[in-house]
């Protein structure tokens, strides 16, 4: 990957947009994007062991959510982990990558080698993801924050 590719990286702005990024080999990662997880390693952060890929979430519906909803399915796969901007810095963003599994993290999540980034993913789109999994109204769900 050249340097400069999250420059000319273009936008999602909804969620129907999204959606439509739906595949075997596609994921969203919070971070600055991929020019910085290129220039440098993932690491658990809990022992700081370098990972061999970077962690990520797939946005491939598994074939038990049957005919459920399309966009419930993707909106969980930002909800979950969108208090990593917060966490991380205001630079942390979502964004959806073409990837190749190499392994599995500390918490069982996918670790991706990115073969080719798609595009970032627009707060519009990501408030539509946050109201769709709030108007399922569970006590039982939530995003998966550790600091809570």
């Amino acid at each position: 990957m050249s340097p400069g590719v999250t420059d000319a990286l273009p936008t999602i702005t909804d969620l129907a947009e999204l959606v439509g990024f739906l595949g075997d080999d596609v994921y969203v990662r919070w971070s600055k994007g991929p020019d910085a997880d290129a220039a440098s390693a993932s690491r658990d952060s809990l022992t700081g062991v370098e990972l061999p890929g970077l962690s990520a979430s797939p946005l491939r519906i598994e074939p038990w959510w049957g005919e459920r909803s399309r966009e419930l399915w993707v909106a969980r796969r930002l909800f979950d982990y969108r208090h990593l901007r917060d966490l991380r810095g205001p630079d942390v963003r979502a964004w959806v990558l073409r990837g190749a599994l190499v392994g599995r993290g500390p918490d069982n999540e996918p670790l991706v080698r990115c073969l080719e980034p798609l595009a970032w993913v627009a707060d519009t789109a990501l408030q539509e993801c946050i109201d769709l999994v709030e108007a399922q109204q569970s006590d039982e769900w939530g995003p998966l924050d550790r600091s809570s």
